[in-house]
């Protein structure tokens, strides 16, 4: 949010922004007679600004969401009016590994608010955030991810672009992917995660299963191209990005096929 940074770039104190975090929270309150018909629906907007913290970065249900006794229905029109209003988006899984690109709407999707910053506050992490080494470590993950998609939003400007994550649900064998990628072509798997490649068991089941061989992932350590191997061997290669180029991801996509060629 453009008031936060400006006030702690001139200040440097952490301490001094809740008032204005609350500030901000406060407006978006006021304003929820714009986009309600009726008092009731007032009523689940404001419960769905309040909960929304707590639940930013999960899959989400609509029934009952927040804690609350209200109906999927009621839930749902309240998520999409705020969704309408950008405070907030609704990201669905998709389940395929080629174009074209689908959502599920039938799926529980993952629920995406306008700024990292306000969700570490109103959580109460700034101070866990605070010298940590790796933003993997912080909120099961949550955190770090959630920045990530609010990046990859960044740079997205055409009219149906949305994010999107991979989730394959079978009996046997169930998978979620953090982000998919619409990139020349092909649907590039995304992964937020620290530690070894080792971990990255549903993304060798989506490089399995897609046609190519090219995958990212974000971490806390330096640029690397590494050339990995998924169980049932399959060879593909994984670029290692550092959180902080993740506005850079379409230029590093380019890059790579030279890279792999060389």
């Amino acid at each position: 949010m453009p008031e936060i940074v400006a006030h702690y770039a001139a200040y440097r104190d952490l301490s001094a922004l809740g008032p204005i975090y609350d500030a901000l929270i406060a407006s978006y309150m006021e304003d929820v007679e714009k986009y309600a018909v009726s008092s009731a629906q007032a009523l689940h907007i404001r419960h769905v600004i309040e909960a929304s913290y707590a639940s930013a970065g999960k899959r989400i249900k609509f029934e009952h969401f927040g804690n609350s006794s209200y109906r999927s229905r009621e839930m749902g029109e309240a998520l999409r009016i705020l969704e309408k209003a950008l405070l907030l988006h609704l990201i669905y899984p998709s389940t395929s590994v080629r174009l074209p690109l689908v959502q599920d709407k039938n799926k529980s999707p993952r629920l995406q608010l306008l700024d990292t910053g306000m969700l570490n506050y109103f959580v109460g992490l700034q101070k866990d955030i605070i010298g940590t080494a790796d933003l993997n470590d912080i909120y099961q993950g949550t955190v770090i991810e959630h920045l990530i998609g609010q990046e990859m939003l960044s740079f997205q400007y055409e009219a149906l672009s949305a994010l999107s994550f991979w989730v394959r649900d079978k009996p046997t064998s169930s998978a979620e992917v953090d982000y998919i990628y619409l990139f020349d072509g092909k649907l590039i798997p995304i992964e937020v995660k620290s530690g070894t490649e080792g971990r990255l068991r549903s993304l060798h089941q989506f490089m399995d299963l897609t046609p190519h061989a090219m995958a990212v992932r974000f971490y806390a350590g330096p640029l690397q191209l590494n050339q990995s191997t998924t169980p049932t061997g399959k060879k593909y290669f994984l670029l290692n990005l550092p959180y902080y180029l993740a506005s850079q991801l379409e230029n590093y996509l380019a890059w790579l096929p030279t890279q792999i060629k060389s």
